[in-house]
C-alpha cells in the first residue's frame, strides 16, 4: 500500500490506501488500542480472495494514534470524523463506505451524521457505542455493568501518568512475554500472532481522553440522525460490546442490522479476516480456511 501524508485541522495524517478505481472510497478506521496495522489481516485475506489488490481502500492512522501525532486535549468524536473526510476528499474521494473498529465505529456513526450524502453505509465491527461509552453513565454503573472497559482504562491511565516511562512499560511487558496475558481477554483462544503489535501501538492518554468524550458524546441525538445503511457485527466473546450495544444502537438507528459472531472476540477482523472480507470489504470466494458460520442475524424495526 502507499503511505502519504494529508494535513488536517487536528494535524498532519498519516495514510495508507491503495489505486485509485471508481469514485467510493473504503475508509478502514481502527480502534482506540491500534493503529491501522491491525487492519493488515482483513486486507492480505481480501487479497488473497480476490487474487489482486483491493482498490480504493484507505486507511488513516487516527490523529493521536499511529503515526499520526496530534495534541491529545483537541480530539473528540467530530474532530476525528471531521479528519477522516479531509483526507478522503485529499485522495480525490467525495463518497466513501465507512468499516470502523472499537473507537473507529464511534468515529463512523459521527462522520455518516456529519456526512449524510458523502456516505454510502458504515460497518461496526465490535464499535465502542451505549455499552459504557455513550450517554453519561455513573461512574458506579460502569464498573458494575463493564467492568473490562474500566480495568482496562484504569491501566491507560496509570500507562499515560507516568509519560514516557509508561511506554518503555510495555515495551518491557512484551520483551517478557507478559503483555498476551493482560490483552488476552480482548480475543478468543488462541490469541493471533498480529495481536503483538498492539504492544507498539498503544496511545494510553489518547485512549485515556477518547473514553472521556465518549462519556459526554449525545449519542441518541446523533445517531437518530443516521440514514445509511448501518451493519453492527461483534463477537460472542466480546467482553466490551453486547447485546446491549446491539439493542441501543437498533432503538436510535434507522434499519440496523446486526451479526453476531461466534468464538470472536474484539478484534474480529484480526481473529476471522477470511469470514469478514464480504461483510466489510465485498470480497468473496477464493482461497482461504473454513471459518465458523454467522449466526443471529436481526434487523431492525
Amino acid at each position: 500500500m502507499e503511505q502519504t501524508m494529508v494535513e488536517t485541522d487536528a494535524g498532519p495524517v498519516t495514510v495508507h490506501r491503495t489505486a485509485r478505481e471508481s469514485a467510493v472510497a473504503t475508509i478502514l478506521l481502527h480502534g482506540a488500542a491500534g493503529s491501522w496495522t491491525t487492519w493488515e489481516p482483513l486486507i492480505a485475506a481480501a487479497e488473497a480472495k480476490r487474487g489482486a489488490t483491493v482498490p480504493d481502500l484507505v486507511v488513516p492512522d487516527l490523529p493521536g494514534w499511529g503515526d499520526s501525532p496530534a495534541e491529545v486535549a483537541s480530539l473528540d468524536a467530530a474532530v476525528l470524523a471531521s479528519s477522516v473526510a479531509i483526507v478522503a476528499r485529499a485522495l480525490g474521494y467525495e463518497r466513501w463506505r465507512v468499516v470502523g473498529h472499537s473507537l473507529g465505529g464511534f468515529v463512523a456513526l459521527e462522520l455518516a451524521v456529519r456526512e449524510p450524502i458523502a456516505t454510502e453505509s458504515v460497518v461496526l465491527v465490535s464499535a465502542t457505542t451505549f455499552g459504557g461509552r455513550a450517554d453519561g453513565q455513573s461512574t458506579a454503573s460502569l464498573l458494575y455493568r463493564h467492568a473490562p472497559l474500566m480495568l482496562l482504562l484504569a491501566g491507560m491511565r496509570v500507562l499515560a501518568a507516568l509519560g514516557p516511562a509508561g511506554h518503555r512499560l510495555v515495551r518491557a511487558l512484551e520483551r517478557m512475554r507478559l503483555l498476551p496475558l493482560l490483552i488476552a481477554p480482548l480475543f478468543s483462544s488462541p490469541l493471533p500472532g498480529s495481536a503483538h503489535e498492539l504492544a507498539r501501538d498503544l496511545r494510553p492518554a489518547a485512549f485515556v481522553r477518547a473514553v472521556a468524550c465518549a462519556r459526554r458524546y449525545p449519542a441518541a441525538e446523533r445517531w437518530a440522525r443516521i440514514r445509511c445503511p448501518v451493519l453492527a457485527l461483534h463477537g460472542d466473546r466480546d467482553v466490551f460490546v453486547t447485546a446491549a450495544d446491539d439493542a441501543g444502537l437498533a432503538a436510535v438507528v434507522p434499519g440496523l442490522r446486526t451479526r453476531i459472531l461466534p468464538a470472536t472476540g474484539h478484534f474480529a477482523h484480526v481473529e476471522h479476516p477470511s469470514l469478514l472480507t464480504a461483510l466489510c470489504l465485498g470480497v468473496t470466494g477464493g482461497a482461504g480456511g473454513e471459518e465458523p458460520p454467522l449466526v443471529r442475524v436481526t434487523r431492525a424495526r
